[in-house]
């Protein structure tokens, strides 16, 4: 069996599935989550838009009910870091789920899919609203972080 990348049939990537109690108590598993970041400013930036995701899953999704649950699923390609992150909530409707910032500057919301966007170089949503794909390119010596031009710019 011929396999792309050198992988053997035992080294496919895996998805990785984590099951958690939907409470902001989100330091133990963003630092599982990040694992597989081994840049620095690479993980930071990848930390912010993690956590965006989740808090917005934990406060939006599951509207703070910690008998509802996130499911987070990590996969590691040789190409690709993805996540996806899933709550039990009705989903965020599709003219919602823009990365621009709000319209007002004073206004008390709206930056997180603002800053989930930067953080990240693809970012899809499933059709129902709620579940959340993220994923960065895995590059040696990657230099950018964030851009004010968002996902389409040549910088990313």
């Amino acid at each position: 069996m011929a396999l792309r990348h050198g992988l053997t049939p035992w080294s496919l990537p895996r998805w990785r599935d984590y099951i958690t109690p939907s409470t902001l108590h989100l330091a133990p598993l963003l630092e599982l989550l990040l694992e597989p970041v081994r840049c620095s400013r690479l993980q930071a930036q990848v930390q912010l838009g993690l956590q965006e995701a989740l808090v917005n899953a934990v406060r939006h999704g599951n509207r703070n009910d910690p008998a509802k649950c996130l499911r987070i699923r990590r996969i590691e390609t040789p190409r690709w870091l993805i996540w996806q992150v899933q709550d039990e909530g009705h989903g965020v409707p599709s003219p919602v789920r823009r990365s621009r910032l709000p319209d007002q500057s004073e206004a008390t919301g709206g930056r997180g899919l603002f800053l989930i966007h930067q953080c990240f170089d693809d970012v899809r949503w499933s059709r129902r609203g709620n579940r959340l794909q993220l994923a960065v390119v895995r590059e040696p010596g990657r230099t950018v972080l964030f851009s004010a031009d968002g996902p389409d710019s040549p910088d990313r």
